[in-house]
């Protein structure tokens, strides 16, 4: 299963983590595809962020893992954190046993 943990404070969503994998064995196709849809959206969402909107962020990644945390993020990278929140909650209407999703305040 892959969870998504997402970072607020009091005006939105402000950064991600993403850990695991929705798959449960090289064969399973549609965890694979889950996941390429996750990853896929998390990376656009970073890149974005820190390429195109030029806000700072910390960031890590590693094998079936993902930290984005923007710093004092712009109301841009507000709107773009709140949309692959939204494209993740989409995802896991249609695979609910495949993504775990939580918010840290």
């Amino acid at each position: 299963m892959t969870e998504v943990k997402f970072f607020a404070d009091e005006l939105s969503v402000t950064g991600f983590e993403i850990s695991g994998h929705s798959s449960e064995n090289c064969e399973d196709l549609e965890g694979k595809i889950v996941c390429s849809a996750i990853s896929s959206a998390a990376y656009m969402a970073a890149n974005t962020i820190i390429e195109i909107v030029r806000d700072k962020a910390q960031t890590d990644v590693d094998d079936a893992y993902m930290r984005v945390k923007v710093i004092s993020p712009s109301k841009t990278s507000r709107d773009l954190l709140e949309g692959f929140m939204l494209h993740i909650t989409e995802l896991k209407k249609q695979f609910n046993n495949r993504i775990k999703i939580t918010t840290e305040v």
